[in-house]
Formats: structure tokens, sequence, C-alpha cells
């Protein structure tokens, strides 16, 4: 209430929520640590693990952070349960995985589920 102008207001609104650079960074570290920590549970579909990745690289997106899809097929080529590992071998023996679209993968694993 103390401010005059509507610049004024938005700048303190801005600042208190969106927090500074520090903020920022431990938002973005807790983000990769929730990243790095994701398990596929048996009872999940190849679709809603990924969902729950790219909502977790959305994020750190929106924070200002660059994260590549590339990181999400990584991930997904090693976290993902055994009965996945053949689409997964498949695709490391014909294609480069730095190359790999994360439709490829999505679409390769999905049509063995």
């Amino acid at each position: 209430m103390s401010h005059n102008t509507a610049k004024a207001i938005w700048d303190y609104l801005k600042e208190e929520y969106a927090g500074d650079e520090r903020i920022r960074s431990m938002q973005v570290l807790n983000l990769m640590r929730e990243f790095e920590l994701q398990r596929m549970k048996e009872s999940n579909t190849i679709k809603e693990y990924l969902n729950t990745l790219l909502g977790i690289a959305n994020k750190v997106r929106l924070l200002g952070t660059a994260f590549s899809y590339s990181r999400i097929v990584e991930k997904n080529s090693c976290i993902i349960p055994e009965r996945y590992e053949a689409s997964i071998a498949t695709l490391e023996n014909t294609k480069d995985l730095s190359k790999i679209t994360l439709a490829e993968v999505l679409h390769a694993l999905q049509a063995q589920e």
C-alpha cells in the first residue's frame, strides 16, 4: 500500500513472489534433484512417466535455465523397467542417442507397451 504507482507495485510484487536469483537457483536445484530421483513405477505407463519428466523440465525452463530434451532421452534410456530394455537396445543400435528425438523414444516404447 505504500507504493504510489502501478510500476512500483508491479516491481514489488515481482520481487516478492518471483524471488531473486538465489531463490530461483535453489528452485532449479530442487527441480533437478527431483528429476534425477524420478523412477518409473511398474504401474506407470510410458506416457505418464514422460509427462512427469516433461513437467519438471518445463518448470526448470520457466525459471530461466536451459534443459534439453536429450537429457530426458538419456534418463529414460537408463531408468525404465526391464520390459522395455529390448526397445532401448534397438534404438541404441540403430540410431545415435544424442540425436534421437523424444517423440521417437516415446513411440518405440509405446509400441512395445
